[in-house]
């Protein structure tokens, strides 16, 4: 597959000055792209989302992060956060705030910490998500000049959320960001992550992201990734966590953006007692697709998942969700349970959901199962019964139907974000039980 010459062309610019472990990793990435091109439906990951135009799409790279404040605050989420804040993947000074960071914890930019101690940032980048993990972890490595470095010290609770903005422009040009978020969470450690992925109105621009995250013993980390592109951005994103003993990962995806959206999650469980909830939310209008691939790999003995995710599609949207659930051998007294439930609100939307469990041991518990509905008229018909017009009814059936992954939800602005996605103006959340009884798939 032919490749743009620009794209080509920056594949082999490495930025000058740059030490030889990252050239080195720039190189490896930059092959191993130009071997395998952007995916497509022939590729069996893939084969529902297929990401071949953006072989003649010719995007720039941003030259600033200039961005006014209105713009600003109409995107950004509204909470007292630790914050960080790129602009078309470059990191604006201006915008973020980290004066509430307490001691023990490090968040800096990753153009910041590449120019001062590389040694440990050397061996963390890419150890989890290598370039042979897709062709688009590859683009990453290869492009990769921004992101965030995090570091939660031992035994440090941080009370105060890390909040990682993401903002794509509406630019002339489209352009195209690679940004790497690098976790550490070191033993007895606890934070809140919050990713969020938001574009302006008319914005065409390509977000291809990888996340790592390294849970010592103990640790806890609650994780969100909101995205909340432009239906006219394509945005691809990775995540890899890799779980110690006695950790606990919580994961809330939650896509309400994007034209063509691709996430993969993936958690390795190599310990005794780690524990992963992954929990997920999408929501696809128009000609938006939606593809969520997750993987839980129990390791270890004695290791425990929970995953349910949930889509809601109108229009022409597509929506694709592909759990795995892979129990090693020998990985005796596991836990593992899945679901997938889909509302398809339109004639014309679509799903293909593949939820699969991979067991090599004898001892486990598990279970995956799958279900794709439409609104039930009959408590339509109740509801208007009582006063509530057809609109407003439809409403509040499909926040009762995603209500169960947004009760985990431990910020109001993250999920009033949703609500208003997803429903429009609702009543207050305490009135729901009361108006609508068992409506879930």
């Amino acid at each position: 597959m032919s490749l743009p010459e620009t794209l080509i062309k920056r594949l082999h610019e490495a930025p000058s000055g740059e030490p030889e472990w990252l050239s080195e990793k720039r190189r490896a990435g930059a092959s191993h792209f130009e071997t395998v091109g952007f995916p497509t439906r022939r590729d069996e990951a893939w084969k529902y989302t297929d990401m071949s135009r953006l072989s003649s799409a010719d995007f720039a790279q941003a030259d600033s992060a200039e961005l006014d404040h209105a713009r600003f605050d109409a995107l950004r989420l509204d909470i007292d956060a630790c914050r960080l804040v790129f602009v078309d993947g470059l990191f604006s000074e201006a915008l973020s705030d980290l004066h509430r960071l307490p001691e023990g914890v490090e968040v800096s930019p990753l153009s910041r910490v590449m120019a001062g101690d590389q040694q440990a940032i050397s061996e963390q980048l890419g150890r989890l998500t290598a370039i042979d993990f897709s062709a688009f972890a590859a683009l990453n490595t290869a492009l990769t000049g921004e992101g965030a470095v995090i570091n939660i010290g031992k035994g440090k609770a941080v009370e105060t959320p890390i909040y990682l903005l993401f903002i794509s422009r509406n630019n002339t040009t489209p352009v195209m960001s690679h940004p790497r978020i690098l976790v550490r969470c070191e033993a007895e450690s606890e934070a809140t992550l919050i990713e969020h992925y938001a574009g302006e109105q008319g914005a065409a621009n390509l977000t291809n992201v990888v996340t790592e995250i390294e849970m010592a013993p103990a640790s806890r980390l609650s994780h969100y990734k909101l995205q909340e592109a432009s239906q006219s951005e394509y945005h691809v994103a990775s995540i890899q966590v890799d779980q110690q003993r006695d950790t606990n990962f919580t994961s809330h995806n939650l896509n309400l953006g994007g034209a063509v959206v691709r996430n993969d999650l993936i958690s390795d469980l190599n310990d005794e007692n780690a524990t992963v909830d992954l929990l997920g939310l999408f929501f696809g209008q128009d000609r938006q697709h939606i593809d969520n691939h997750t993987k839980v790999n129990h390791n270890a003995p004695r290791t425990y998942s929970n995953e349910n995710y949930k889509g809601i599609l109108d229009g022409r949207a597509r929506g694709v969700f592909n759990g795995r659930v892979y129990i090693k051998r020998d990985a005796q007294q596991v836990l593992g349970y899945q679901n997938n439930a889909n509302l398809l609100l339109s004639d014309r939307a679509e799903i293909d959901t593949k939820p699969e469990l991979e067991i090599y041991a004898d001892d486990v518990q598990c279970s995956h199962g799958t279900t794709t509905g439409q609104l039930d008229e009959n408590a339509i018909f109740a509801l208007r019964a009582r006063g509530i017009d057809e609109q407003m009814a439809r409403g509040l059936l499909t926040l009762a139907f995603a209500n169960e992954v947004m009760e985990r939800i431990r910020h109001g602005e993250l999920t009033d974000r949703v609500e208003r996605a997803v429903a429009g103006k609702l009543p207050d959340r305490f009135n729901l039980e009361s108006l609508v009884e068992d409506t879930s798939l």
